[in-house]
């Protein structure tokens, strides 16, 4: 038996038509080049020395294509949360910080941090304080920050 042709001809399309909504389907998920796609790891907080202040630190990762800004942080520990910037030896309150496509926004000691004000109750190592991320773009993210030894220093992830 001679194989047709016509087969061939209706499978070639359809073939191109799957692989044409297949590549459509690349463009509008999470991590494509148009959108950020936001995690956080490695959050501590010093068990704080202060009744009324503490610091925290952690580092949001994006692997999306776009970036994002993170605008503020909120937590019913504290009566606020605010974000600081270290430049050099000089530290600053700032109202946001970019957190860039395909990277990552680090808090660490020493440098960009968390400070939270007029403390609720003081944190005390083996407890976790609850905080939400609010973005420019996406939507806010919920992290339970650990309370970790006034002297606890990160092996890795800063």
């Amino acid at each position: 038996m001679k194989p047709t042709t016509r087969g061939r001809h209706l499978a070639v399309p359809a073939a191109v038509a799957t692989g044409a909504l297949l590549l459509a389907g690349c463009g509008s998920g999470s991590g494509s080049d148009g959108e950020a796609e936001l995690s956080v790891r490695s959050a501590y907080m010093p068990q704080p020395v202060s009744d009324t202040m503490a610091a925290g630190f952690l580092t949001v990762v994006n692997k999306g294509g776009a970036k994002d800004e993170l605008t503020s942080v909120t937590s019913a520990a504290a009566g606020s949360v605010t974000l600081h910037e270290t430049v050099g030896s000089s530290m600053e309150e700032v109202t946001s910080l970019d957190v860039p496509a395909h990277g990552q926004l680090v808090f660490k000691s020493g440098g960009n941090h968390l400070m939270f004000e007029k403390l609720k109750s003081r944190p005390v190592q083996g407890e976790k304080v609850t905080v939400e991320l609010h973005f420019a773009e996406s939507g806010p993210v919920t992290v339970e920050i650990p309370v970790k030894s006034a002297t606890y220093t990160p092996k890795t992830g800063h």
